[in-house]
């Protein structure tokens, strides 16, 4: 069954293929065998053809060391060879030591592939013809008169014609099989990855999960964000729905703004997600820093907005113009955004819910941005939101990838509107505005 199912015929597929790319080259060497002196009677002498083939191998051999030989090489091989697709190298041969495999491959495919080819060609007809000896008066008598002898029309070499035939044609089929389980188990050694090659896949899939991560974080932060302020909003809102209506009026146009805003960046990190995966791109979005500055999202001119609609009162001082893209590279603006408000969500899940302000401190050093967040620590939180407890680390991970850092924790200061001292959380995260790591004495 393994001589005619259906893999041991794709793979004779295979080497036929070879055996017509086989043919260009065989016909040049035919040429320089003619050249060489061996012109006289070439196609029905065998030992020219087999000059011919000798001359059409190396001329092979270079063919193969063209990059783009290896996916042709693979295309074919992985439709017809029966080898798991993951076997395969991906991409065009760029290494030396690839391109030495992907030769040796072509070498031996088209080698193989005109023996079998050949073989086919050849050996079919005069295994037919010998099998219908018996059959055919004509037949009989053509070959007695080619082969100059009556033994071909004796009785018992009529008898054993057909079988002789038949064997013929599985001896041919035993080549063809052999050849092409051959190439099958040198797929993994010549056709398969490298060293190289598998680093390189390594890395974009690291950069692919980088790119998602981000996303993931950008997501979270802007929704869980946006659920918080919501939450805290309509919680407020209902509680005073009967006697104060122009809060209720306020709190509900802080939920819209909210809402709208957090809806248009949600479309825009969908989108995103719709692009790398349509693009195909194992590091997308990468422009030169260290996780790709075409990260989406605000800057840090758009925080009026979402410090008048975060659900709690906000002192906000800053030094210098942050906003100012001049000053502020682009990704750090947005970076600056994103931790303020995944500090804000901080506050509004853990912080007392009281009326003493947030205060933010923004400002623009000689090198660096400083961040410094602090607000009064509750008895109990303000928001409850399942899910949390990956704001800070999130925060250290965004700085950490600029080449800033960040500390959180329980500060001792001066917060609340009387102006008595009390117990605080403190936040301050430090980023290069380069938006890359520097040196620092």
């Amino acid at each position: 069954m393994r001589l005619i199912g259906r893999r041991a015929r794709l793979r004779w597929l295979h080497l036929i293929i070879g055996g017509a790319l086989l043919i260009p080259y065989f016909l040049v060497g035919t040429v320089l065998v003619s050249l060489a002196g061996g012109g006289a009677g070439l196609f029905s002498s065998v030992p020219a053809q087999l000059a011919a083939f000798a001359c059409a191998l190396p001329m092979v051999a270079v063919s193969g060391f063209f990059p783009l030989v290896r996916p042709l090489c693979v295309a074919a091989a992985r439709a017809l060879c029966g080898v798991p697709p993951a076997l395969f190298a991906e991409g065009p041969a760029r290494t030396r030591q690839a391109r030495v495999r992907t030769t040796a491959w072509f070498t031996l495919h088209l080698g193989l592939g005109g023996v079998v080819s050949g073989m086919t060609l050849a050996l079919t007809p005069f295994a037919v013809a010998v099998a219908g000896l018996p059959f055919s008066a004509a037949l009989r008598e053509s070959w007695q008169a080619a082969a100059g002898s009556d033994v071909l029309v004796e009785p018992w070499a009529l008898a054993l014609a057909p079988f002789a035939g038949l064997a013929m044609l599985v001896a041919m089929a035993l080549v063809a099989a052999g050849a092409g389980e051959l190439l099958a188990r040198r797929v993994p050694v010549l056709l398969g990855p490298t060293p190289e090659d598998r680093l390189a896949a390594a890395e974009r899939r690291a950069a692919d999960l980088a790119v998602r991560n981000r996303l993931a974080r950008e997501l979270h932060d802007s929704v869980g964000h946006a659920l918080s302020a919501v939450t805290l909003q309509a919680g407020a809102a209902r509680r005073v729905l009967d006697r104060d209506p122009e809060f209720v009026r306020r709190a509900l146009t802080a939920i819209e703004e909210t809402t709208r805003r957090t809806v248009g960046e949600l479309d825009a990190v969908v989108g995103l997600l719709r692009r790398d995966e349509e693009a195909g791109s194992g590091d997308p979005g990468d422009e030169g820093t260290a996780y790709g500055e075409a990260a989406y999202g605000p800057g840090l001119d758009a925080l009026d907005g979402l410090l008048a609609h975060c659900g709690v009162p906000v002192a906000y001082e800053r030094e210098g113009d942050p906003g100012d893209p001049r000053v502020v590279v682009p990704v750090v603006s947005r970076e600056a955004y994103r931790i303020v408000q995944e500090g804000l969500s901080n506050v509004l899940r853990h912080g007392g819910g009281g009326p003493s302000p947030v205060r933010l401190l923004i400002a623009v050093r000689e090198r660096e941005l400083e961040i410094v967040m602090e607000n009064p620590v509750g008895e109990r939180p303000a928001v409850v939101r399942p899910g949390g407890g990956r704001g800070l680390p999130g925060i250290a991970e965004r700085a950490a990838l600029l080449g800033g850092r960040s500390e959180a924790g329980p500060y001792e200061s001066t917060v609340g509107t009387d102006g008595t001292d009390g117990s605080a959380w403190r936040l301050a995260v430090r980023l290069p505005l380069t938006g890359r790591a520097e040196e620092r004495p």
